[in-house]
């Protein structure tokens, strides 16, 4: 059992965009102070922690003297490198443990932990060269999807190979890198499931949460998930093993493929707070940043209920393409609440906010939503 770390301790954050910034907000409620580590400035993180450090993730003397500076130190998105990591738990503890980031940030590794857990993931081939690409096709069949084994995320480092005529434009496109080609999966829609788990193995989780993309990023998420409860039982009770295996001490997404025959297939893990757990905020009575904070302080975990019904819309820079979004209109709204990350300047497929609906049904929730968010523009 870890020492429990009581408000008015530094808590320090690896990384410092929206994710960082609703856990400092969840933090500094409860009490604690928070100090940021990330090469940029001014960042939607260090607007609300209490000290800024900028630096490089490889300035492995800059990361050590920062984890001196607090009582533990976490991270808010898993492509911080695994030697930074370490350099900070030279000097404080870091949970979720560096080992977790350093497996769930290259999807080889993490496809490999998985395999090993006898979890189902989509049928895949390592690829190193573009002859494993050729060979990788022919045991899988078209179409496939190409990704880069580091550093994917809203679909950077992806292309689907529907033709022989398109395997050198797919090795061209990942750089030429080490990848895994994925199977093509008949899909009818894909989930997640947010959980925290302790120290002491208390394990929370917020249920099945559906998820909407487009153009490969993450657009709405409904919560409950439209699914059977089997499936939405099947995803906690896997998601469950994932954490306990791993040794998780802090919060931890598992995102599902579900297939058209309802056979659930693991797509990938992300070793921290999640885009499709946003509306816990408003949704939850503990949301997935405070359980967070919970869990890597050493605290008992909250109650993960909802209080109804929730839906959550992204807001990327896109809207901004005609002008400032109109705020009053989505908030006329009674029942939609509005987040905005404190990024400076919009892009498009940044992601600059989010709306959450909440009613009695999910699905007029996400309806909801959908209103709020077309009301922007």
């Amino acid at each position: 059992m870890i020492q429990p770390i009581l408000p008015g301790a530094a808590i320090g954050v690896l990384g410092s965009g929206q994710l960082g910034r609703m856990f400092a907000i969840a933090a500094r409620r409860m009490g604690y102070r928070v100090h940021t580590f990330s090469p940029d400035q001014d960042t939607p993180t260090g607007q609300i922690a209490d000290v800024e450090v900028v630096a490089p993730y490889d300035d492995l003397d800059a990361v050590e003297s920062f984890a001196r500076s607090v009582a533990v130190v976490t991270f808010e998105f898993e492509n911080v490198p695994a030697s930074t990591a370490q350099a900070a738990n030279r000097a404080a503890p870091v949970r979720p443990d560096g080992a977790i980031l350093h497996t769930t940030q290259q999807r080889i590794r993490e496809k490999r932990f998985l395999t090993k857990t006898g979890l189902p993931i989509t049928p895949y081939r390592e690829v190193r060269s573009l002859d494993h690409l050729h060979q990788a096709l022919n045991e899988l069949g078209y179409p496939a999807v190409l990704k880069t084994a580091a550093f994917g995320y809203d679909g950077k480092g992806q292309f689907k190979i529907d033709s022989p005529e398109r395997v050198q434009e797919a090795w061209s496109a990942v750089g030429h890198q080490e990848s895994v080609l994925e199977a093509f999966v008949d899909l009818q829609c894909e989930i997640s499931v947010v959980a925290a788990r302790g120290d002491d193995g208390q394990f929370v989780h917020y249920g099945a949460i559906e998820n909407l993309h487009s153009r490969h990023i993450l657009d709405h998420s409904i919560a409950p998930a439209r699914v059977t409860p089997e499936i939405a039982n099947r995803a906690v009770e896997m998601s469950r093993t994932v954490l306990d295996q791993l040794g998780v001490v802090g919060v931890l997404c598992v995102e599902f493929f579900v297939t058209r025959g309802g056979q659930l297939m693991i797509n990938e893990l992300a070793p921290r707070p999640h885009n499709s757990g946003h509306l816990t905020v408003d949704a939850c009575v503990t949301s997935q940043f405070e359980q967070q904070l919970r869990a890597v302080c050493g605290l008992p975990l909250g109650s993960s209920g909802m209080h109804r019904p929730a839906a959550m819309a992204n807001l990327l820079g896109d809207i901004w393409s005609t002008g400032e979004p109109n705020w009053p209109a989505a908030c006329a709204f009674p029942d939609v609440k509005l987040h905005l990350y404190g990024k400076l300047e919009p892009r498009p497929s940044r992601k600059m906010g989010h709306l959450t609906a909440l009613n009695h049904d999910a699905e007029e929730a996400y309806r909801t939503v959908v209103k709020a968010r077309k009301a922007l523009t």
